[in-house]
């Protein structure tokens, strides 16, 4: 089981502040990334969603944050509501005059089931690919 972290990084045109918003705000987020009934961009604070393949598997994932460095850095716990894992999101941003850079990191994926195919690595690279190269870019970009 590969257990290095899935990394994703690209430079936005948007300046940081828009990017943290993009990334903290509940009413942006929904516009590219998933719907959530509440969330607060503060350590403790749990929060949950529902998400899955198109025409598959829909599964609550369960999250808590853990690490908030306002327009800097957000972490947060992902793990899924009835299966056995742990993993744990990390978004950096760092600015360059009018753009900001995005890193994506996902580590903890060899926590989840092997026996799950949804949960394989490649389904990961695939989503955060799609998120943070095409939905957040085209969010904020457009």
């Amino acid at each position: 089981m590969n257990r290095l972290p899935i990394i994703f990084e690209t430079s936005l045109n948007a300046p940081l502040d828009r990017v943290w918003q993009a990334i903290t705000d509940k009413e942006h987020m929904k516009k590219w990334y998933f719907q959530f009934e509440e969330f607060n961009p503060e350590p403790g604070f749990k929060f949950q969603f529902v998400s899955g393949p198109e025409n598959g598997t829909q599964y609550l994932h369960v999250c808590e944050i853990k690490e908030v460095v306002p327009q800097q850095k957000i972490s947060y716990s992902w793990r899924y509501d009835g299966y056995t894992g742990d993993s744990l999101v990390t978004f950096e941003l760092l600015s360059n005059g009018p753009l900001t850079t995005i890193q994506l990191k996902h580590e903890g994926l060899d926590t989840f089931p092997e026996d799950v195919a949804d949960f394989a690595r490649a389904n990961f690279e695939g989503g955060w690919t799609y998120l943070i190269g095409t939905g957040l870019k085209d969010y904020l970009e457009k």
